[in-house]
């Protein structure tokens, strides 16, 4: 049979096409099969699936280019720079952001042929066991593998009885493909996708709105990131509302109204250009025919694996969106390569506890490990070291003073449980941090660690010392 491989990937992902180019690395024949275009001109499948495609690439190229604008408009005259009152071509803007998208995806492309990777385009699903693994269907076409990794990925949730269009009423997709800044913008969702997105236009002169149902505002961040955040982001001009009931949505042609009720129980009403939904994200599942197979899913619609990424069946396996754990590209890739791994006998890891996130906003907001407030629910004794970044030369010099580091390590040990940073490159200083958290470090280790002067992660190192009120600093 022509299509048979040893492993077949379901999703060409971030997971997934991590984890066809670590598995051909590893000798294995590998196919990988895509059938969302996402919006490729020809119709023709795209890899790279969310994070290339419409999320976290094309989202970062606008925010670029809007706190390009945002410093032009407001930061220049203060550093001495006189220029006009600049303009925001919007249509440049997008076509930039295209123009990336399009390099990169091409780019799988190229790294699936360098690695020898058959690139299936269509639909894959289960059709049955076969003497040697399974079959599949993908599009027409019927495959062997011995090994089948689901990485179908997820996308947007979206409210009931509330039709999205993408261009009054968006996902996190039609977002990013607003075609004119809306005089005003309403986001329901204040997460990730809700912050970045809503800073994008207000940056570029929309006048913001975002509704959050939970009580507490970013709460799956730390505490204190969380506070300092609201207050930075409130000035800026976000308007922030929490512990809010949505009620009716009215679209109409030209514009969109919102009801609501605020945490005392109070009804308001918004207009506005512009909706953007962000409340979360949900698996794909659909369409596998995992039922048919006796593959698992949860409440939730995921997959269920093992801490391996093993599925209920034999030589099944299931990594990044649609397994539990973060809805990261990052965690995506490293199961990924876990699983490649793994099925070349090799010891593949994911730590699930030592996996960063990243809210891309100005400032930055990164985190690793425990919050503190898991750390008290957990009845865990702990040390935190904090320190602004208005006492680092590098930080001022930018123009960039905002936020903090804070560190939490063992009160006996001395070992790291969480690193937490809201300030400018904290999705780079993240990184330092994970390094540590993963191989079990000490606050003394960092501490003990020449940082280079003057940088950013000098902050990082203040914070070390700080946990043992040792700073030297501040």
């Amino acid at each position: 049979m022509a299509n048979e491989f040893d492993i077949l990937v379901i999703g060409g992902g971030p997971g997934g096409y991590v984890a066809a180019i670590r598995a051909a690395q590893l000798g294995f024949k590998v196919a990988c099969c895509e059938s969302n275009p996402y919006a490729d001109p020809k119709g023709e499948p795209r890899l790279g699936g969310t994070c290339l495609n419409v999320g976290c690439i094309p989202s970062k190229a606008l925010l670029h280019t809007s706190h390009l604008y945002e410093e032009a408009a407001h930061a220049f005259a203060g550093q001495g720079i006189e220029i006009n009152a600049p303009k925001i071509d919007v249509p440049k803007m997008l076509a930039r952001k295209n123009g990336i998208v399009d390099q990169l995806t091409g780019g799988i492309k190229g790294l699936f042929k360098k690695n020898k990777v058959t690139f299936l385009p269509g639909h894959g699903a289960f059709a049955g066991q076969s003497a040697n693994g399974w079959q599949l269907k993908v599009g027409k076409e019927e495959v062997e593998a011995k090994h089948v990794i689901v990485a179908t990925g997820s996308r947007p949730r979206h409210l009931p009885g509330l039709p999205v269009d993408n261009k009054i009423v968006c996902d996190n997709v039609g977002a990013l493909d607003i075609d004119a800044v809306p005089k005003n913008l309403v986001v329901i969702g204040a997460g990730v996708i809700g912050l970045e997105m809503g800073s994008v236009w207000r940056r570029l002169g929309a006048e913001v709105t975002l509704l959050e149902a939970l009580p507490d505002f970013l709460s799956v961040a730390d505490a204190d990131i969380a506070r300092e955040a609201l207050k930075i982001f409130t000035k800026q001009g976000l308007t922030i509302h929490t512990g809010i009931k949505v009620g009716e949505v009215k679209p109409g042609k030209k514009n969109v109204t919102v009801t609501y009720t605020d945490k005392d129980g109070k009804a308001a009403k918004l207009e506005a250009d512009r909706l953007i939904v962000s409340v979360g994200r949900i698996p794909n599942t659909e369409g596998l025919n995992a039922g048919a197979v006796g593959l698992k899913l949860n409440e939730r619609g995921q997959i269920e694996v093992d801490a391996h990424c093993k599925t209920s069946l034999s030589g099944v396996w299931a990594i990044g969106d649609v397994v539990r754990g973060p809805m990261l590209a990052h965690k995506a890739m490293e199961e990924g390569v876990q699983v490649a791994e793994l099925i070349a006998g090799q010891a593949g890891h994911t730590n699930l506890d030592a996996v960063p996130g990243v809210i891309y906003t100005t400032p930055e907001i990164a985190w690793v490990g425990k919050t503190e407030q898991q750390l008290k629910a957990e009845g865990v004794a702990y040390k935190a070291g904090k320190v602004p970044f208005l006492a680092n030369g590098r930080a001022l010099g930018i123009g960039a003073p905002e936020g903090f580091v804070k560190m939490l390590a063992d009160a006996k040990t001395d070992r790291i449980l969480g690193i937490h940073i809201i300030g400018a490159g904290a999705s780079d200083l993240i990184s330092e941090a994970t390094v540590a958290l993963e191989f079990a470090g000490a606050s003394e280790d960092l501490a003990r660690i020449c940082h280079a002067h003057p940088t950013l992660s000098e902050v990082l190192h203040e914070a070390a010392l700080a946990c043992d009120k040792r700073a030297l600093h501040f």
